[in-house]
């Protein structure tokens, strides 16, 4: 990862036009350790001006304020981080770095402090750089980093203008991130509240929102009426499946979970078909998951095959916390990993039901959604992989 000659140190990655070696040393080289000035007890209060952050809201929602006067005064007596600069909590999540954006509040003393540096330090390539040092940190019950941990923290910095590119591109990357998180929060949010309003609740028979053209009452059925149970066997010809939760089923050859089971037995195994839905008797989130594709799955799995009904649709509710947390919760029995499912008492379970188009609508709609989660989960997940590669490699 990185090159050595002798005492330069070279990072694998650089941008153009740079090629001095960087140099080793220790933070309190370039300044010393600040933090505001201690807040009691008796100065805060549930409401107030000012929001006042201890290391347990640090970088939240407070739960403690103070007087705007307090503020003021302190403010202008004692120190108080300038916009930009890197906060850093000293006890708790030891080393958890939070930008100051210049808002108005309050830090807890010593526990939340920041590096008071000369301008030898970019404040936006030294918030990647605290990510890769492993602090030293003292304490037995309650860790925390002390500000000779802080000082004494070796570091390997380059030029001045070699540390303005790498934390210019870092706060990109950074930002998209951020970015992609905040879409995948709303979308999330957005689904939750869809589910909320586009199946009735509280008794009544129509949803708050629906599709044009859709006016008929809902009705409730059970859930044996709906779905019949399926128990096709002798057909080993078929590829073995595994089930993921939330994630229907894969071929068991391309499993990452790379499960062992005897092909000899393949024949006791049960069919199931795309939209077919499987229910195992020990609970797991509710113990319901959607067949993807068409194969075979253990004996000790209860299929169950919709007649004029869309699995998209009713994979929604079935996932639900309503379904789980109050339909099925009768029918299930036994505590903690030892729970099972009465299947015979939850095909008496009543389930929503309207026609198959508006189901068909429904589903396909949360469908899509569903796929715009997916998606930025997966750029989330990559950028977040770019992120700690470029970490590894831009730096020494």
């Amino acid at each position: 990862m990185v090159e050595q000659h002798g005492k330069t140190l070279v990072p694998q990655i650089r941008f153009a036009g740079f090629t001095d070696p960087w140099e080793q040393r220790k933070l309190g080289e370039f300044g010393s350790v600040a933090m505001c000035k201690r807040i009691y007890k008796e100065q805060t209060s549930e409401q107030g001006d000012v929001p006042f952050f201890k290391i347990g809201t640090f970088g939240a929602n407070p739960d403690a304020f103070i007087s705007n006067e307090l503020f003021e005064d302190f403010k202008c007596i004692y120190p108080y981080p300038t916009p930009g600069t890197l906060l850093i909590s000293a006890a708790g999540s030891i080393g958890r770095v939070v930008e100051y954006q210049g808002e108005k509040a309050y830090f807890q003393d010593s526990n939340i402090v920041w590096l008071e540096h000369d301008h030898r330090l970019n404040d936006a390539f030294l918030k990647p750089l605290y990510s890769r040092i492993e602090w030293g940190l003292e304490g037995s019950t309650i860790k925390r980093l002390y500000n000779k941990d802080l000082l004494s923290a070796e570091v390997t910095v380059p030029g001045s203008r070699e540390q303005k590119g790498i934390g210019q591109f870092f706060a990109k990357l950074d930002n998209l991130i951020t970015l992609h998180q905040r879409k995948y929060d709303k979308l999330c949010v957005l689904k939750k509240s869809m589910l909320d309003k586009m199946f009735p609740k509280g008794g009544s028979l129509y949803p708050e929102i629906r599709f044009a053209g859709f006016t008929d009452p809902w009705e409730q059925r059970k859930l044996g009426e709906l779905f019949e149970e399926h128990s096709e066997k002798d057909r080993d010809d078929l590829p073995a499946l595994t089930i993921i939760q939330g994630g229907g089923t894969v071929h068991r050859d391309e499993s990452k979970r790379n499960l062992q089971f005897d092909r000899s037995s393949l024949s006791n195994y049960k069919v199931v078909d795309t939209g077919d839905f499987i229910v195992h008797l020990r609970s797991f989130e509710g113990g319901l998951e959607k067949a993807t594709c068409y194969g075979l799955v253990s004996p000790a799995y209860h299929i169950f095959r919709g007649k004029n009904v869309d699995s998209d649709f009713y994979y929604l509710y079935f996932r639900s916390k309503r379904f789980i947390d109050v339909d099925l919760k009768p029918h299930v029995y036994g505590i903690r990993d030892g729970r099972s499912i009465d299947i015979e008492g939850m095909k008496t379970i009543f389930i929503p039901w309207t026609n198959l188009a508006e189901q068909r609508q429904i589903g396909a709609f949360f469908d899509r959604l569903n796929s715009l989660i997916t998606l930025h989960q997966r750029k989330l997940e990559l950028l977040r992989n770019i992120k700690k590669s470029m970490l590894d490699k831009m730096f020494v």
